[in-house]
């Protein structure tokens, strides 16, 4: 198996007023937002391009669902499919199918506590 989590792939909480919390973080910490939140480019060891998601939500958003928390975190993977495959077996609990879009694929899982966390297989040249 290879590499699991490669790095933090972005960070989504809910908040009454996401407008409101993004323009906070824009005017008072720099951070350049949009419609999303922010979005954090870096290179890895390798020189590729990355980015990491920092995103507020709507505090009625069911995109956490079915965890009760008011954040989820997002991490940075390699070969999603082998590795849902493998935390399956390991007794994790998987949440929904893979999806697959432009810009990388998608998985979700629960940690012990019911955190749901979403497992990112990027493409970052996607964004590029």
């Amino acid at each position: 198996m290879k590499k699991r989590v490669t790095g933090l792939g972005g960070f989504f909480f809910k908040t009454k007023d996401p407008s409101k919390v993004k323009d906070w973080y824009n005017k008072h910490l720099g951070l350049n937002t949009d419609q999303y939140g922010s979005t954090f480019w870096w290179k890895d060891k390798e020189g590729n391009d990355c980015s990491t998601q920092w995103s507020p939500m709507k505090d009625d958003t069911t995109y956490f669902e079915p965890s009760t928390s008011n954040f989820m975190m997002n991490f940075r993977v390699e070969n999603l499919v082998e590795l849902i495959q493998v935390l399956k077996e390991e007794g994790v609990t998987v949440v929904g199918e893979i999806q697959e879009f432009e810009y990388g694929k998608f998985g979700w899982i629960l940690d012990p506590d019911g955190n749901k966390i979403e497992l990112w297989e990027p493409i970052d040249k996607a964004f590029l």
